[in-house]
């Protein structure tokens, strides 16, 4: 009786879902948009939702870890933490005295910096005197500092959610405010790309190297993704670690921060989304008088480099005292490449849950797993880019039984059609995630999640308007098509395979 109300449950769960999507009114949400282009470039997207006096405001930057300069890998990741540091009005005791100590900060950096790329011809009691001096200057310019003075102001003013993050093709700002508080917001946010002040720079590039310890040096999941990501693509960025190289990261310096900051973080390489209680007429004024103040600058060009057709499998096997695991990437095109619907689809049926195949065979039936999951959008997808599948053998099996068995479940896709009632089931779930949940911010039913997908879809897309015809991309998918796709980018010549070992079994 049990399992008889389950598969009732998760039926029902399957007809709201679609009943929702075709209820969703896309047609008043997107009336309900306005935008406007400013001279220098930057893209304003405004949607008018008056049912409560609140407003979020999300600041899309185009450009992530894929664009990280030789040298300085991580960088994209490195202004994710420097977001709301202040600016020259805001976050300094005296910013005439504090930039001149940051000057002095920066010499002695470089001076060090060079004497330290010496390597073993490095003279010790320089290096001791330089390191010395430059501890000094940096908590002497840290002395004129107003930590947290950006956070605390939006907590004093009503704000929420100041949050920001960095991908491999993106970099996202945001939090919500009182509908009564735009101007602030424009004043605040422009200042901060229209005179940035870099400062804390050198401390929080200490806070990146711990944060590259733990999440990916002393991780198994980290390490062999990382192993992952770079055998993957041999030529494009992609395969570079987002968080950037160890040696890179020390390297940094703020004169080639602001260097990438003044060619990546330039207003026709934004795009700001605003969704909430406000008036689309007095955002754009707001819009000119502050934002336009910035000049205008080129929008850069994309990523020229072309990851080569892979010709073999590629292997790697680590060792560590955990719980073993095993990851297996597939090159794949980009988001919005025809396919992409479809491959999503398989990724969903083959490992995608509690109903996929792959988690019935291994987890439910053999136990010969603990984890099996995957994605087709776990890296980035601005690019060609990968499919992802991660599995964790169970207590007295293997990787490599695991590697079999999803060998297996591949092929009997590639050799069998999905049910029709199947297909409308997994679409079914992607329209329903797409609406409730998945997005960034909450979906489409939030401020937040609406403001995230306009302003991804005008710089992923280069049309807002295309996030309303995304259901028309899901719906016409078909069985075959998941067949297709199947066969094609689902290869052993396609694949990469990374085992994590136990090293004390």
């Amino acid at each position: 009786m049990k399992s008889k109300l389950v598969l009732f449950s998760a039926g029902l769960l399957i007809v709201l879902s679609v009943s929702a999507a075709f209820a969703f009114d896309f047609t008043e949400l997107e009336n309900a948009v306005s935008e406007r282009t400013l001279d220098n470039g930057l893209k304003i997207i405004v949607m008018e939702r008056h049912d409560a006096p609140v407003a979020s405001f999300v600041t899309w930057a185009n450009v992530g870890g894929v664009d990280d300069p030789k040298e300085y890998t991580g960088l994209a990741h490195m202004f994710e933490h420097m977001a709301f540091k202040g600016t020259e009005m805001l976050g300094s005791k005296n910013i005439e005295e504090e930039l001149k100590l940051i000057a002095v900060e920066d010499s002695l950096f470089m001076q060090l910096r060079a004497e330290r790329n010496k390597g073993r011809m490095a003279d010790s009691a320089r290096l001791a005197e330089l390191e010395e001096a430059y501890d000094a200057a940096r908590e002497a310019s840290f002395e004129l500092v107003v930590p947290n003075a950006y956070g605390e102001l939006i907590d004093r003013e009503g704000g929420v959610g100041l949050n920001a993050f960095t991908a491999a093709d993106m970099t996202v700002y945001f939090y919500s405010l009182p509908s009564n508080k735009v101007e602030l917001w424009m004043a605040l946010e422009s200042e901060r790309f229209f005179k940035p002040v870099l400062r804390e720079m050198y401390k929080e590039r200490d806070v990146i190297t711990e944060e590259r310890r733990m999440v990916y040096e002393s991780r198994p999941f980290g390490r062999a993704f990382e192993e992952l990501r770079c055998m993957s693509f041999k030529a494009h960025p992609y395969g570079v670690p987002g968080i950037g190289h160890m040696s890179d990261i020390l390297n940094y310096s703020r004169e080639g921060a602001k260097e990438f900051f003044d060619k990546y973080y330039v207003p026709s390489n934004l795009v700001v989304a605003i969704v909430g209680d406000v008036e689309p007429k007095k955002v754009f004024e707001l819009a000119e008088e502050y934002w336009g103040r910035i000049p205008y600058s080129p929008h850069p060009e994309r990523i020229a480099t072309v990851e080569p057709e892979q010709q073999g499998e590629r292997r790697m096997i680590l060792e560590d005292p955990s719980q073993p695991l095993m990851m297996i990437s597939y090159h794949i095109p980009d988001a919005q490449h025809p396919d992409n619907p479809a491959i999503d689809a398989f990724m969903d049926y083959l490992c995608g849950g509690r109903t996929s195949v792959l988690y019935k065979s291994m987890v439910k039936e053999k136990k010969n797993a603990l984890v099996i999951q995957g994605s087709a959008d776990f890296l980035a997808g601005k690019y060609p880019t990968i499919a992802v599948l991660l599995a964790m053998p169970a207590q007295g099996h293997t990787n490599a039984e695991c590697e079999q068995d999803i060998y297996e479940g591949i092929k009997f896709l590639q050799e069998n059609l999905i049910p029709d009632e199947d297909v409308e089931k997994i679409k079914a779930r992607a329209k329903s995630a797409f609406i409730a949940g998945g997005g960034f911010g909450g979906g489409l039913n939030s401020n937040l999640g609406l403001a995230m997908q306009l302003a991804a879809y005008q710089t992923d897309t280069g049309n807002w308007r295309n996030l309303f015809t995304e259901l028309d991309r899901i719906n016409a998918v078909t069985a075959e098509d998941i067949q297709r796709v199947a066969r094609e980018y689902f290869t052993q010549d396609n694949r990469n395979v990374v085992f994590m070992n136990n090293a004390e079994s």
